[in-house]
C-alpha cells in the first residue's frame, strides 16, 4: 500500500498526537511504514514541516532538523 498524500498525513499527524516526544525523518519514515505506506523521505519531511506549520510540532534543532510534540491535554 502506497497510501495518498493525505492519508500518510493522517498517519503520521495520529502517531505524533498518541506518541508525542521527539520527531524527525527517521522517525516519521519508521511510523509511516510501520502503519503499512512506502514513504519517501522528501515527502515525509513536507509532512512534518507542515504539522510544524499547523502547530502540532515545534522545530527544536536545525541540522538534523528534530520536532517536538506540542503538548494538548
Amino acid at each position: 500500500m502506497t497510501g495518498s498524500a493525505s492519508s500518510q498525513r493522517a498517519a503520521l499527524e495520529n502517531a505524533v498526537r498518541l506518541y508525542g516526544g521527539y520527531w524527525d525523518t527517521v522517525r516519521g519514515l519508521h511510523t509511516l511504514r510501520d502503519a503499512g505506506h512506502e514513504p519517501q523521505q522528501k515527502h515525509t519531511r513536507r509532512i512534518l514541516r507542515g504539522l510544524a506549520n499547523d502547530g502540532l510540532l515545534v522545530k527544536v534543532e536545525d541540522r538534523p532538523v528534530r520536532y517536538r510534540a506540542v503538548r494538548t491535554d
